[in-house]
């Protein structure tokens, strides 16, 4: 019989995706399924950027440039320079979704048996990734007695080994909502200096911060050569089909690298280069209400929760994710649980458990992830049916 290979054996299922299975048979029951397990914005998209492809009139759909349209890597250079960060357009390379620009980082910067450092809880699909490139994922622990901050550093000098390449961040964080402060930031600084790593940045939630400004890894004085940005138009824009991304660094060797898989790949989509494109002229106030949204919605989810008995979640700084501990056994179970057997007033609620954003072993069993991307009355339905369903759940901790 043939076999797979082992790459495939090792890639990890999505802990945001596995449960779609009995959500969609719960649906097939007549039961209405609040999705909060991930971050797909029911913000609408916006109509100039739409129109924009709309309105596209070309008589060839043909390739762009390997780094993406000129034009556009422009319009980018634009954007970072509002938010503080200085390039050129030929330190930018346009990715097919941010997924591409992490892709891009670790195979340009990584050898296979290299070892990346990154906080956990972190973003799950940096597994896949690290697979895919034959990296090795060594978690550092940060707590959400603290609300996820920024592990010691001590206990990121404790990993670092001769294989140590690179660590990885995402500011504001997914899956915690945790927006790193600058001194946080100069902690890394120095500790990439130090070592002589790679600052990989994952900054796909750059506009939503409620608590403080956001520093990007770019803003950091004297480590050019160290930092690569890895970013996308998914979130900032509710363009998460789009599938346009952007790798940045001012490392010319990486980007010498990084250039051969974006021609090996051949060009980004077209179509959502011209939708990116557009986003960058909206209005400067545009990030205003949307922001504003999700600010509300975040606080709305943070109070329920926190008034649920035996339910804590730190208030999230950015993005818009909230991690909370439940007073349940397994929070795998628990998840499948409330689409499997659960309904209030025939409604239930689909949480990502927070296992799967691990990289220890057994951490993560009490908690889970809520994506606040649904408006207001929504959430408060969803809330309804998590506190009613921590009540009966027959693995409840007391």
């Amino acid at each position: 019989m043939l076999a797979v290979s082992k790459r495939g054996l090792d890639m990890p299922a999505s802990p945001i995706r596995k449960l779609v299975p009995y959500a969609e048979a719960a649906k097939k029951r007549g039961t209405k399924v609040y999705h909060l397990n991930i971050g797909q914005p029911d913000i609408e998209t916006p109509k100039a950027v739409l129109d924009a492809v709309r309105n596209s009139n070309f008589k060839v759909l043909e390739y762009s440039h390997s780094a993406g349209n000129e034009s556009y890597r422009k319009k980018l250079v634009q954007y970072y320079a509002s938010v503080g960060i200085h390039v050129n357009h030929q330190q930018i390379i346009i990715t097919t979704g941010g997924s591409e620009a992490i892709q891009f980082g670790f195979m340009a910067c990584l050898d296979a048996g290299d070892e990346v450092i990154i906080p956990e809880p972190f973003y799950a699909n940096y597994n896949g990734f690290a697979v895919a490139a034959g990296v090795k994922v060594v978690p550092i622990t940060s707590s959400i007695d603290n609300g996820f901050a920024l592990p010691p550093i001590a206990d990121f000098e404790a990993k670092i080994t001769s294989k140590t390449k690179a660590i990885v961040i995402c500011n504001p964080n997914n899956p915690t909502g945790y927006l790193y402060s600058k001194a946080e930031m100069e902690q890394l600084k120095e500790l990439i200096l130090k070592y002589n790593l790679y600052l990989f940045s994952d900054e796909a939630y750059r506009e939503f911060c409620y608590g403080g400004e956001q520093v990007s890894a770019m803003h950091l004085t004297g480590v050019d050569e160290h930092v690569i940005i890895m970013d996308t138009i998914s979130k900032r824009y509710s363009a998460c089909g789009g599938r346009i991304g952007a790798f940045v660094t001012k490392n010319q060797s990486v980007l010498d690298a990084a250039m051969k898989f974006a021609q090996a790949r051949l060009s980004p989509p077209s179509f959502a280069q011209i939708a990116g494109e557009a986003a960058i002229d909206l209005p400067a106030n545009y990030f205003d209400t949307t922001k504003a949204e999700y600010q509300s919605r975040r606080d709305l989810i943070v109070k329920r929760l926190n008034n649920m008995e035996g339910v804590f979640c730190p208030n999230p700084g950015g993005a818009f994710y909230a991690m909370a501990k439940l007073p349940i056994d397994d929070a795998d179970k628990f998840c499948q649980w409330l689409l499997e057997e659960f309904a209030f007033e025939n409604q239930t609620v689909m949480l990502a458990p927070a296992t799967g954003f691990y990289g220890t072993p057994g951490l993560g069993k009490q908690e889970v992830r809520l994506a606040y991307v649904l408006n207001l009355e929504d959430i408060n339905h969803a809330m309804d049916c998590l506190e009613a369903a921590i009540k009966v759940y027959p693995g409840r901790i007391n």
